[in-house]
């Protein structure tokens, strides 16, 4: 069977996510062609802003490498712009030349920076944020200049910004609106995420339009409508995009302000479609990727001649991608025409949430600090549903529902380390029903008690399916069919028994034990038991059975006159080594110190990563420099080294008193979850505890504690 011809005019994530769902469905129909106007892949757009922060390398966003064009049999042209599309004929012919048949095209152009015409904005030192080349530019640019602006504080003008930021730079945001991010936040949440930038290091012009580029020969400056001016070396314009329809010129399509398409992405000429950016739909023209990938989606069926639902809009919901921050937004909570549904601010946690409504329906929802409820909300966004879900959900099915999403291996109780496969057994095996019962015999909600709801929660789940087994988790070793967790709360109850009655009490099945369990008994008997004098000649006889210390790696200036960042990070190394070089630990541990950004470290590879920032200094934890890699997640943004010292120290002592032995930091982090490390750990009551236990090993071990606690 002959395959017909289908071309792609546009490389980038709208036109490839239709085409991956199309062969998906069946890949024997088309001989596929794609055009691609720059020299690259198809890559991920919405993550370049990772890219410029320095959080992720080009590889790292690339969504489909060359060899999976190959793979597919899809003729990839990088490189090559069509510049003539012959609907008639059905030919495109691009910049080289060359013509080539369809039987069906797609139109996937995407967009480019929208620049406004500003006299000056054709100046050197000027330009967009929009694709790899705008941020390396800007990569290149931060290595010769020092203050930038950047034109629109929308969520592309902020995280090109922030990268700018880690970059070294000066960097100051210019917005035409009263607050940023105007068109996904009310005034409230925007000026919480403005105070937390401000922090970070970023200077905002609000209420500013820009009237002239400045400068002679080279970008200079800003110069407002208000007769004021801004000297600057570097200008980023991130204030839209503009979609990229040359190719209705002379084809006999109609554009507005994009292709215009029906509910199956057809334009108005037979089998030429159009998806993403390029694309207007009921007279929307989406710049955020869930669009993008369902648009893909049901054109792929419509070109597989499968039955689909017509494409009917989308909901529009837009996450900020800056470390530290966690906001979401979605349908429409801003703009004064909805009536307030819901609306809290935790100061303490500094968390806010917003929904609105219209007609009795939720419409739109913020969440700021916390957003755990995204998912959740934008479901009865999507649904229309009435507000009275959100009272229904809050009353009765909030913790219900987040216990049942809950693995078996998820932590329920951080405090005592209490995983719902625990809680299940007491439940499901030992017969117990209240609470009391359940911590009694498991300690879940027997400390702080915060984890009280999630607990009955769990319990209900179990009591009302008795049929629910638990998982069963892995055991220390062949002797036992115990696990870590049971292990760590027999020997938590039992302080004044030695190693051997407690593998005696858990029926180990060989007495004297083995090389794995043997040192993973000493290591919880070390730092469970670590208040028992009694057990003291037991902990150092075991000194040599686990990993002893962290590794700790320091990268800063190398100058005659070393800066401030540099000297405060071998202060930290310095304090750090005297804290945990010599304690036990329950995996190889590295940590690393930087005094910059631009001195590398590995701070995103290692278990525990320290750098200095222009607000101060940033806490990474999790990441993992061998197989499987892992990045590092942002933990804490503290101002001073000796804030970040006392974060840096509780975490790592909660990694040494939470995690089982042999688990990694990224591992524990996995299994903990960042917002409940990061939660605990900005806690002051659970930040002393933690230090008060670390200060007694110090004491134990004759060495001075740091001064900075």
């Amino acid at each position: 069977m002959n395959k017909q011809k289908l071309v792609v005019i546009g490389n980038g994530m709208a036109g490839m996510k239709c085409i991956e769902e199309l062969l998906s469905i069946d890949d024997s129909k088309y001989e596929i062609t794609v055009f691609g106007s720059e020299p690259y892949p198809n890559y991920n757009r919405i993550m370049l802003s990772k890219v410029l922060q320095g959080n992720s390398s080009f590889d790292d966003i690339m969504i489909h490498n060359w060899s999976w064009y190959e793979e597919k049999g899809i003729q990839l042209h990088t490189g090559t712009a069509v510049t003539k599309i012959d609907t008639r004929a059905k030919l495109v012919e691009t910049d080289k030349g060359v013509k080539t048949a369809y039987d069906r095209l797609i139109l996937a152009t995407g967009s480019s920076a929208f620049i406004p015409r500003l006299p000056g904005v054709d100046k050197a030192g000027v330009t967009g944020f929009r694709n790899i080349q705008d941020c390396l530019a800007m990569m290149e640019a931060a290595k010769l200049y020092q203050r930038a602006a950047v034109i629109g504080g929308g969520i592309l003008g902020l995280e090109a910004a922030k990268g700018l930021l880690n970059l070294g730079m000066e960097v100051h945001i210019v917005h035409n609106a009263p607050y940023i991010m105007n068109r996904q936040l009310d005034p409230f949440s925007s000026e919480l995420l403005r105070k937390e930038l401000e922090g970070q290091g970023m200077r905002f012009l609000l209420n500013k339009r820009t009237e002239k580029i400045i400068g002679r020969g080279r970008a200079k400056g800003l110069l407002f409508d208000d007769g004021t001016k801004l000297a600057v070396d570097y200008i980023v314009f991130a204030v839209g995009i503009k979609p990229r329809i040359e190719l209705a010129e002379g084809s006999g399509l109609q554009a507005n302000r994009a292709f215009i398409v029906d509910d199956y992405m057809q334009t108005n000429i037979a089998d030429v479609y159009a998806v993403g950016e390029c694309a207007e739909h009921q007279g929307i023209v989406y710049g955020l990727v869930a669009p993008l990938y369902e648009q893909g989606k049901v054109l792929a069926r419509v070109l597989c001649g499968v039955k689909t639902e017509p494409y009917r809009g989308t909901v529009p919901s837009a996450q900020l991608k800056i470390s530290g921050i966690d906001l979401f937004s979605a349908g429409n909570s801003y703009d004064g025409s909805q009536q307030t549904a819901l609306q809290m601010y935790d100061a303490i946690k500094g968390s806010y949430k917003k929904v609105t409504m219209s007609g009795g329906k939720v419409t739109g929802a913020i969440l700021y600090g916390d957003i755990n409820e995204a998912s959740h909300l934008l479901f009865l966004i999507q649904k229309r549903s009435p507000v009275s879900e959100l009272y229904r959900e809050q009353a009765t099915n909030a913790n219900d529902d987040a216990a049942a999403a809950l693995a078996p291996k998820d932590t329920v109780c951080s405090c005592n380390g209490v995983c719902k496969a625990d809680i299940v057994s007491a439940v499901c095996r030992d017969g117990l029903e209240t609470i009391e019962q359940v911590r009694e015999k498991t300690k879940a909600s027997g400390s702080c008690g915060g984890c009280r709801p999630l607990v009955e929660a769990v319990i209900r789940i179990a009591l009302e399916s008795p049929e629910l087994e638990p998982e069963e988790l892995e055991p220390v070793c062949g002797c036992s069919t115990v696990d870590h967790p049971a292990l760590i709360s027999e020997i938590t109850r039992g302080l004044a028994l030695e190693p051997s009655q407690v593998m005696s009490r858990l029926n180990w099945k060989t007495q004297a034990g083995c090389a794995v369990c043997q040192p993973a008994l000493q290591y919880y008997w070390t730092v469970h038991a670590k208040a028992s004098s009694h057990n003291r000649r037991l902990i150092d006889a075991s000194q040599s059975l686990f990993p002893l210390g962290a590794s700790i790696q320091l990268a800063c200036e190398a100058e005659a006159k070393p800066g401030i960042a540099s000297f405060e990070a071998g202060l930290l190394k310095e304090q750090l080594e005297m804290s945990f070089a010599s304690f036990p630990m329950p995996a190889k541990v590295t940590i690393a110190i930087s005094g910059g950004t631009r001195f590398p470290a590995g701070v995103l590879v290692s278990g525990f990563g320290l750098v200095a920032a222009p607000a101060g200094w940033e806490l990474y934890i999790g990441g993992h420099a061998e197989l499987p890699l892992r990045q590092a997640q942002l933990l804490s943004i503290e101002s001073s080294v000796e804030q970040i010292l006392d974060i840096a120290v509780s975490a790592i002592e909660w990694y040494r008193e939470s995690a089982y032995y042999g688990e990694t930091v990224w591992e524990w982090l996995d299994r903990l979850g960042i917002m409940n490390i990061r939660e605990q750990l900005h806690n002051p009551q659970e930040r002393k505890k933690l230090q008060l236990s670390w200060q007694d090993q110090m004491n134990r071990a004759g060495t001075t504690a740091s001064a900075f606690i």
